[in-house]
């Protein structure tokens, strides 16, 4: 398999898995957010870049099947590493829902990563992205990462300087 400047058409099992292990528990998390969790000063341009990086990565990683095994390879480690993410990523959730869901347990580092809830979904696309030599899901988690990561930053930022633990 090659690099692929666009990707070859068709339907990413692997990526639709990747979407829902994302999207149930942000439904969960939706219902039950953090006490004092207010998105109202979010800077609109990271807001704006976070939309765009959401569509393109939902798109390229659903559309491509790039992303689908490819058999025993040298390149399966960059796949085992975004499930690895991905896994970390559903752990970080279950901390979460099993705690108290206060902003301190939203914003924690989970084992050193810091901001979990964005930077592990963001670093799994980005590796599943080199699995596939998928351009398109790479330069899409880029963008989402810009967007997604630097709001979360930024909330987290916020909760410490409130004094809040």
């Amino acid at each position: 398999m090659t690099w692929s400047l666009w990707g070859t058409f068709g339907l990413s099992y692997v990526g639709l898995a990747f979407m829902l292990a994302i999207e149930i528990p942000n439904i969960a998390w939706a219902k039950r957010k953090p006490t004092g969790y207010d998105p109202s000063g979010e800077n609109r341009a990271l807001g704006l870049i976070e939309r765009i990086g959401q569509v393109l990565c939902t798109t390229a990683v659903l559309l491509f099947r790039d992303t689908n095994p490819h058999g025993w390879e040298p390149w399966i480690a960059w796949l085992l590493a975004a499930i690895t993410l991905m896994l970390l990523y559903e752990g970080f959730w279950l901390r979460y829902f099993r705690g108290p869901r206060s902003l301190h347990d939203f914003y924690r580092p989970l084992l050193g990563i810091p901001v979990p809830g964005a930077s592990l979904p963001v670093a799994a696309f980005l590796l599943l992205g080199i699995y596939g030599r998928l351009i398109p899901l790479i330069v899409s988690a880029v963008i989402l990462g810009i967007g997604h990561i630097g709001i979360h930053l930024s909330h987290r930022a916020e909760h410490r300087n409130s004094g809040c633990q």
